[in-house]
């Protein structure tokens, strides 16, 4: 191959990589595999070598360098302001009051979400990447252009010539920080301090490690031109390539503004990425620069704060629960503190671990996290005093007294009948995604283990119903519709069935899995260990404990006794030729008419598939009322969106 034609090809490969790295890293959409893409890269390194060339815009400059011995400073071109912030209603009215008060008008405005992360300026000098600075005190900004090289989310060369500066928000995912924080040494507190710690860290090595991204929202300079609407700003950075959020409202007025600031405030508990807020801005040109700036920020743009879901108190106790798989979880009480709306009291730590990693002690200041509504978790220590002292870890079971079993970062009882366990198995059994038993609560569990001794899911099936009587607080309408439920319950989906065996890391998608895969309950029960692992989301730790499930004696009889007791399982009928053959649905929000589990049910009946999340592979979304951000997906990707109503007409056909 002659000097031409290795040049030719190196020109090919690198604009291959940067379509490819567009793809992936700006539209979340890749069109090949990894595979793939790393031939090809290795192809172009290997040219690059033999040529002693590298073109300005290969990909391969855009990997973690020497670490550099301090950060020089540059001055923004244009101030980068910081935002004045409104965190309650009365306080955005008076921002829109004093716009109204200024031009008489009400202008049309744009909402878009309040990225928790780093604030970065990149420039380009004649559609060339210059440089990368963080915001710094606005004026003048740290140059971190090594750092930044390693991020994927904005093109090298963009079509306009002179100098443009544009900002974005540094981000990590929550999903990537808690995939890091498996296997790092030292945990990291958040995913805000991450990302800070990645950019402004002299080692682009460690960026790189940690994978960040960057939002784009704003085009602060182009030079020969005037100031851009934020609309075309917006449009200005998806033209070039810039990795932008697709969620970007245009609001005529207060009232719309709102609205979307109440999305944003839904959304944000589904999304995997960190929002503080929601930001505002007039949108029109002429309207920004009569109301012009204070010494500090914007007249023209605020941003809205939502509550604080991070928030430090004083860890007091650990308390030790044992859950149905008889793994010991340690529960932190706390200080009473207020966060997200709630009183938080106690906080989850995972494991013993977890413990150690984040270097936790009883009378320490923790970071709580508070999301999805669920129980708080703890970050790590922000603080520790002469009377901190260390967690020790438990050597009996503290409700039972049995020895226990350490595996891996985990503690567990082994006493099949220790109490909480028993208590948290039956409760898992009755569950919805599991026996669905109406009216069988925790309270319920402990209260038949007690009286009773009830312990096997048989048992259950083998009450009588003058037994249940006589206990207090079990009248005879409760009781009535309770041994309803559990008659009812006897049939029951072979997915259900296999949620409610209780098997650890089987959750209800799984089970799904597992059902649709094996079809019936002997097949699953005989499935060996390289069998299962090959189904689709059961990895080898899964495959693992449905095995060993299945080897305890003990276990595959209580299987026995339920069916011995009349239980009869809907078993998984082969479709072929469905209307949703071969299709992949995905499904969020509230459906007008069917509950989630009734729609994912038909889809299956008709041949298709339903998954948990938004991807190329998916053919449909069904989406109802409060629908999160796998519609935001779905959109970016281009994944048909369908409604409830589309769906019923689907299946007419």
């Amino acid at each position: 191959m002659d000097n031409n034609a290795v040049f030719s090809r190196m020109r090919e490969l690198t604009d291959k990589l940067n379509r490819y790295g567009y793809e992936y890293y700006v539209l979340d959409n890749p069109t090949v595999s990894d595979g793939e893409y790393d031939a090809l890269y290795d192809e172009l390194k290997r040219l690059e070598k033999e040529t002693g060339t590298i073109f300005f815009d290969s990909p391969t400059k855009r990997v973690g360098g020497e670490p550099i011995s301090s950060f020089k400073k540059h001055a923004h071109i244009q101030r980068l302001y910081s935002l004045d912030k409104a965190t309650t209603t009365e306080e955005l009215d008076s921002f829109f009051a004093k716009i109204k008060k200024a031009e008489s008008v009400e202008p049309e405005y744009t909402v878009e979400y309040k990225f928790d992360g780093l604030t970065i300026s990149i420039t380009y000098e004649d559609g060339k990447f210059l440089r990368a600075t963080t915001r710094g005190n606005g004026v003048i900004g740290e140059d971190v252009t090594a750092q930044v090289l390693t991020i994927k989310s904005y093109p090298m060369t963009i079509d306009t010539s002179g100098i443009v500066e544009v900002q974005g928000e540094a981000i990590i995912r929550l999903s990537v920080l808690e995939k890091y924080n498996k296997t790092a040494a030292e945990p990291l507190k958040n995913a805000r301090n991450a990302v800070a710690g990645a950019i402004r860290n002299l080692d682009p090595k460690v960026t790189e490690s940690r994978k960040p991204e960057i939002m784009f929202y704003n085009v602060n300079y182009i030079s020969g031109r005037s100031t851009l609407s934020q609309t075309e700003q917006v449009e200005f950075l998806k033209r070039n390539g810039f990795k932008v959020h697709p969620f970007f409202k245009i609001c005529k007025n207060e009232g719309e503004v709102i609205s979307a600031i109440n999305d944003i405030k839904i959304n944000r508990k589904n999304l995997d990425i960190l929002t503080d807020g929601a930001v505002i801005k007039v949108n029109d040109i002429a309207i920004r620069d009569a109301l012009g700036f204070t010494d500090k920020f914007p007249k023209w743009t605020i941003a809205f704060k939502f509550e604080a879901e991070e928030v430090t108190t004083m860890l007091k106790d650990v308390l030790w629960q044992v859950g149905r798989t008889g793994k010991l979880t340690p529960l932190a009480i706390l200080d009473p503190v207020e966060l997200a709306g709630a009183t938080v009291k106690k906080a989850t730590l995972n494991n013993y671990g977890d413990i150690l990693r984040k270097k936790v002690m009883i009378n320490s200041r923790v970071l709580v996290r508070r999301s999805n509504e669920v129980i708080p978790e703890i970050l790590g220590v922000t603080e520790v005093f002469d009377d901190s002292k260390e967690i020790v870890k438990p050597d009996v079971c503290p409700y039972c007294g049995a020895k226990l079993i350490e595996t891996g970062a985990n503690i567990f009882c082994p006493n099949k009948h220790c109490r909480p366990r028993v208590i948290a198995k039956l409760t898992n059994f009755a569950c919805k995604n599991g026996f669905n038993i109406d009216g069988f609560s925790e309270m319920t569990a402990g209260v038949f283990f007690d009286k009773f001794g009830t312990e096997k899911f048989s048992d259950l099936f083998k009450l009588k119903k003058e037994d249940v009587l006589a206990l207090d607080g079990f009248k005879d309408l409760k009781t009535a519709n309770l041994f309803r439920a559990l008659e009812k319950s006897k049939t029951v989906d072979f997915a259900n069935f296999i949620y409610a065996l209780g098997i650890d890391n089987v959750g209800k998608k799984t089970a799904e899995d597992l059902a649709k895969t094996f079809k019936t309950l002997n097949n699953f029960m005989s499935a060996d260990y390289d069998t299962l692992v090959s189904v689709s989301d059961v990895g080898e730790i899964t495959a693992k404990t449905i095995s060993d499930y299945f080897s305890d004696e003990y276990n595959v009889n209580e299987v026995k006794e339920l069916l011995a007791v009349g239980v009869k399982i809907n078993e998984v009928k082969s479709v072929s030729g469905g209307i949703f053959s071969g299709k992949k649905f995905v499904l969020t929000g509230t459906l007008p008419t069917y509950s989630r589990d009734e729609a994912s049910k038909i889809i299956v009946e008709n041949g298709g598939e339903t998954a948990s999340s938004v991807s190329k592979k998916t053919d449909y979304v069904l989406y109802g009322e409060s629908a999160g951000s796998k519609l935001e997906k779905a959109r970016e990707l281009g994944v048909k969106l369908i409604t409830e109503e589309e769906f019923m007409n689907m299946l007419k056909k």
